[in-house]
């Protein structure tokens, strides 16, 4: 059972059509994908546009980060 004061310490999850209300400038998530039979990372905008590749999801958070966007879990 969560208590009033454990939804504190509980990360936010955010669906894709609030991503999108976001906006895709300053919001990015990430997904894993298969490139070329390798495991990867892909960079998208709140709206589902792709935006980069990164070989790992570390690299893929960095690069968020670099562009001032901030990073969100998706459900």
């Amino acid at each position: 059972m969560l208590l009033q004061n454990d939804a504190v310490n509980v990360a936010p999850v955010i669906s894709t059509s609030e991503l999108r209300g976001l906006g895709m400038e300053s919001v990015a998530y990430i997904r894993e994908v298969e490139v070329e039979g390798e495991d990867a990372f892909a960079i998208h905008a709140a709206d589902g546009t792709p935006m980069a590749v990164t070989e790992d999801r570390e690299t893929a958070i960095n690069a968020i980060l670099q562009h001032e966007m901030m990073p969100v879990p998706l459900h």
